[in-house]
């Protein structure tokens, strides 16, 4: 059978990191050469420099509850950006090795059921991936073309400070530019990320597929096979579960902290977004891009917990699949082995966020009540005065 190249479905989501400078080429980290050079300048200029100047100004804004909150909903996705890419930066090497087990033996499928479970495993998270990359490109678009279209002079699309007077031409075009260059950068970096996140998790859910598919057909052809090819069979099971359970450690050293940011400043964000909502003018500009900057955290937060929730489901149903086997045909000693399996497999996998939030749907759920107590607080101090 064809070895399939998990890679080909990131492989995008590599280029586009790439291209930003998050993604040496090959299995190889980042060195002293050409592209690290390109990295830092790429990511001082349309990270660094970006959220710096929107964080100096918080100072200024204070006192101004308003320009406060409109300000803190945006900076607070840019600063997990920035993170982010740091985080992607620092473990670029494990990373590369989560590609490499990917393309281990133990992770290929071996027949044609396995290579359709695949198919259809892959299939949903292109679907999801292409809705977000559409939401969040049309929210970038809505964000640089309502300043044009405000009453306000020369407005940009952030509030910022700078050393400079950038009412005033050139000055004005050349930081309008660069914020809107600094928002696609930092809403690539999130795109990929979240993609990334969402299919390594998808890939473990699909190795739990092919995993449980392999115990199912142990017994199918125990008449023409002796018992030691058998056991060699559930031995490569074995394997395949620890190596398994060895790739989601990983991920889980990977995007701890990713996760764990991702899902508290989501929370505030929504929250802090619906507000808005409540302060401008229905179906503008603003609220068009407000609506879809929202739409798109969201997004974000579901991509985690469905993908997340999915390693969960599926690995719990291994044990029924052993039950689901020949296993009354099977001789003695493979039934030992298979009773010490079903009891390992009990324990369902999940994969966390620092061991305090499970990447499951009712986190998600969680999350936007949080979102929506954020709202409410907001609007009845606003209320107030």
């Amino acid at each position: 059978m064809k070895k399939y190249n998990w890679e080909d479905t990131i492989k995008f989501n590599k280029l586009s990191l790439r291209i930003l400078g998050l993604w040496p080429k090959g299995y190889t980290t980042y060195k002293c050469d050409f592209y690290i050079i390109h990295t830092l300048i790429l990511y001082t200029t349309f990270m660094i420099m970006h959220v710096t100047a929107q964080a100096v100004n918080v100072y200024f804004i204070r006192n101004n509850l308003k320009a406060l909150v409109g300000t803190s909903y945006i900076l607070l996705i840019k600063i997990l950006g920035t993170i982010k890419a740091f985080c992607l930066m620092k473990n670029m090497k494990h990373l590369k090795e989560l590609l490499k087990i990917l393309n281990s033996d133990l992770f290929q499928p071996r027949n044609e059921n396995q290579e359709g479970l695949v198919k259809s495993g892959t299939y949903f998270w292109k679907y999801l991936n292409r809705v977000n990359v559409s939401v969040c490109f049309i929210t970038n678009v809505f964000y640089a073309v309502f300043p044009l279209t405000s009453s306000e002079q020369r407005r940009l699309p952030f509030l910022a400070w700078y050393p400079y007077n950038s009412k005033v031409s050139p000055y004005y075009e050349i930081t309008y530019i660069h914020q809107i260059m600094g928002l696609g950068f930092n809403t690539t970096v999130h795109v990929n990320v979240d993609s990334l996140t969402a299919v390594f998790c998808m890939f473990a859910g699909i190795q739990f597929d092919m995993l449980s598919d392999n115990l199912r057909r142990l017994g199918e052809a125990v008449n023409e096979k002796i018992t030691t090819e058998v056991n060699d069979s559930l031995m490569f099971c074995i394997r395949h579960h620890r190596t398994i359970l060895r790739y989601i450690r990983t991920c889980n050293n990977i995007f701890n902290w990713i996760i764990f940011l991702q899902f508290l400043i989501s929370g505030i964000s929504i929250g802090i977004t619906m507000f808005q909502l409540t302060l401008v003018v229905p179906f503008s500009n603003e609220f068009n891009s407000l609506l879809g900057y929202g739409i798109a955290i969201t997004m974000q937060i579901f991509l985690y917990c469905y993908f997340g929730n999915e390693v969960q489901l599926k690995s719990s149903n291994i044990a029924y699949a052993i039950f689901e086997s020949q296993w009354t045909h099977l001789s003695q000693k493979i039934k030992k082995h298979l009773i010490f399996l079903s009891l390992v497999l009990l324990k369902p996998v999940q994969i966390s966020a620092l061991n305090l939030f499970y990447l499951t749907l009712d986190t998600f759920m969680r999350i936007m009540k949080t979102a929506w107590s954020y709202f409410a607080l907001l609007y009845q101090l606003n209320m107030r005065k």
